[in-house]
């Protein structure tokens, strides 16, 4: 009776907990607490980079395989800006960097790509409007430090580039990891059904989580998040031809494609229909395409196809924007199981772990294969919008650094080992200390790696295409 499960959609099944019987909560706490000995908690604050450390620029480049080759200037040049923006799209270096280094073991769900610009606003299913982690291009079962550590180090990076001193700083960052940790042993009190209840929405953010010097931004993001509808961007990104509308091409971020490349797009439309639930499979299958370009979004995703499909459903007023985005292998994934895929379809990841991650979710959620490319589809005009982290002060960057961290141990806490972890962390600021040092060398780091791109575009070993 106690067998395993079979696989499911490729991916590998655990053991069903519905017959085994579970570790008493204590027992778990414990289990926790006697990490410390294996890993004393100081040990989350030591970066030091090894003497074969690659060259970072090496590694960008290596990024760089498999994207379209027209985009790759772009990308360098975006990543040129600031070393935080050179931060957003170094999500494989810091993987690289981080495999390296000791861990707990403890591997819930994690973002893998967790820093300050990859949360933000958006609509729920009841169309209210919810602030979450929001990108999951590297989501993956993974270490809990892996997360925490880029999320403070982003902390600190922005700290620096908005003219703070390293003291501000470092609050902020030792803000980010308080949080995290008191949230990790807030939930793991909780039943575990309510933890995956628990959000955060702009009712809530404004009366419990924001003190005053961070209110401001956070209403002026809300207030463009409610605007970002499909029938506002209309006007924005479409003009009316011959009776329809189509997408204006802006290049090199807005482009029509071939013909032949719409239709198997559209195909993969279709065939992503079927991973939808009954009722939104049926709702959209009222809709019909109306136009398709690739359109460049992010930082660490340009170059990866990504397309915004314009769809019209009841009249001329019903339109709604849908974007396809490539999926490739997550960077965590080598570092947790080798070179062995453990996800057969790397669209259906992304989606079933943003689900992990959220507590709630686009509703149209998906995902599809064209020309042997796995994608993941969902709105591309939800009410998002982000907290803008440029000109922050030190009282704000300190307030918001400690929303984020709260949210990111909700999101790992929301899928295994919250008591465990909370067991390790403890009640004091030991662990806390160690990540915000960790963020200061980390930080250090992330500046010396986007000098090194520099003088890579300099020397003309790397093309950059500047302010686009």
């Amino acid at each position: 009776m106690n067998s395993r499960p079979a696989a499911k959609n490729g991916v590998k099944a655990e053991a069903s907990l519905l017959r085994t019987p579970l570790a008493t909560q204590e027992e778990r706490y414990n289990a926790g607490r006697a990490l410390r000995d294996q890993m004393p908690r100081g040990i989350l604050g030591r970066w030091r980079p090894p003497e074969d450390r690659p060259d970072p620029v090496d590694l960008v480049e290596e990024a760089h395989s498999g994207r379209l080759e027209r985009l790759i200037p772009l990308r360098v040049g975006r990543m040129l800006t600031s070393p935080y923006a050179f931060l957003r799209g170094a999500a494989t270096l810091m993987a690289e960097d981080f495999a390296g280094l000791p861990r707990t073991g403890i591997e819930p769900v994690i973002c893998g790509d967790a820093h300050l610009g990859n949360f933000g606003f958006y609509a729920s299913p009841e169309r209210d409007l919810v602030f979450d982690l929001n990108d999951f291009d590297e989501a993956h079962p993974g270490p809990w430090e892996w997360d925490l550590w880029r999320l403070a180090t982003s902390v600190w990076v922005a700290g620096r580039q908005n003219g703070l001193a390293e003291g501000t700083c470092e609050d902020a960052a030792l803000r980010c990891a308080a949080a995290y940790r008191r949230q990790i042993r807030g939930l793991a009190g909780q039943p575990l059904l309510s933890r995956s209840f628990d959000r955060l929405d702009i009712d809530r953010m404004r009366q419990e989580m924001a003190d005053w010097s961070l209110r401001g931004e956070i209403e002026r993001a809300a207030n463009i998040a409610r605007g970002r509808t499909s029938d506002r961007a209309l006007p924005k990104l479409t003009r009316e031809r011959k009776g329809t509308r189509q997408m204006v091409d802006q290049p090199p971020v807005v482009m029509h494609v071939s013909e032949q490349e719409t239709e198997r797009m559209v195909d993969g439309l279709e065939v992503y229909l079927d991973t939808l639930p009954p009722h939104w499979r049926r709702v959209l299958s009222s809709y019909v395409v109306v136009d398709l370009a690739h359109k460049v979004v992010g930082v660490g995703s340009v170059g990866l196809r990504a397309f915004v499909v314009l769809l019209q459903g009841n009249g001329a007023h019903d339109m709604l924007f849908l974007q396809l985005k490539q999926a490739r292998r997550s960077c965590v994934a080598k570092f947790v199981h080798g070179d062995r895929a453990m996800h057969a379809h790397q669209g259906q990841r992304v989606v079933e772990y943003q689900q992990t991650l959220q507590t709630v979710s686009d509703p149209l959620l998906g995902w599809t294969t064209v020309d042997k490319r796995d994608y993941y589809v969902r709105q591309f005009r939800d009410m998002k919008g982000a907290i803008t982290v440029d000109g922050m002060d030190g009282s704000a960057l300190m307030d918001y650094a400690r929303i984020c961290g709260a949210l990111l141990a909700k999101g790992h806490a929301r899928s295994t080992g919250a008591t465990v972890l909370s067991g390790y962390l403890g009640k004091g600021d030991v662990a806390d200390r160690a990540i915000a040092s960790f963020a200061h060398a980390y930080a250090d780091q992330t500046e010396a790696d986007h000098e090194a791109l520099v003088q890579a575009v300099n020397s003309g070993r790397l093309p950059a295409e500047h302010g686009v």
